[in-house]
C-alpha cells in the first residue's frame, strides 16, 4: 500500500470520526501517524494538532447552521482552550517520548471508562 494512499485512508478517518463525535485527531490520528506512518511521538501529537484545525472549522460550518448555536460559551471556551493549547506545546516539548505515550494512553483509558459509563 502506498504511503499517499495510508496518509489519505487515514485523513478520511479521522475526519470522518471528527464530524460524527466532534473528536478524532488526538485519539485516533495519533496512534495512526506513529503505527502506520511510522511518525515519532512528538511530531506525532503536533501533526495531529495541526490536522484538528482545519477538521474542526469544516464541522463547525455543519453544526452551527441550525441558528441556535451558543456563540458566547463557544468563544469563552476557545479562549481557554488557547491558553490551554500554549500551555500544553510547551509541555510537549518538555516530555519524553515515553511519558507522552503513557500519559496519552492513560487519557484514552480514563475517556473510554467515563464514555462506557
Amino acid at each position: 500500500m502506498s504511503e499517499k494512499f495510508t496518509k489519505a485512508a487515514t485523513g478520511l478517518i479521522v475526519g470522518t470520526a471528527n464530524g460524527v463525535f466532534g473528536s478524532g485527531g488526538g485519539t485516533l490520528l495519533v496512534p495512526a501517524l506513529e503505527k502506520f506512518l511510522n511518525i515519532e511521538t512528538h511530531k506525532a501529537h503536533a501533526t495531529a494538532l495541526a490536522v484538528i484545525m482545519p477538521l474542526s472549522l469544516l464541522s463547525i460550518l455543519f453544526y452551527t447552521r441550525g441558528g441556535d448555536t451558543p456563540w458566547g460559551t463557544i468563544l469563552w471556551i476557545s479562549a481557554g482552550g488557547a491558553a490551554g493549547g500554549y500551555i500544553g506545546a510547551k509541555l510537549l516539548n518538555k516530555l519524553k517520548s515515553a511519558w507522552l505515550r503513557k500519559l496519552f494512553g492513560i487519557c484514552m483509558v480514563v475517556a473510554a471508562v467515563r464514555m462506557i459509563f
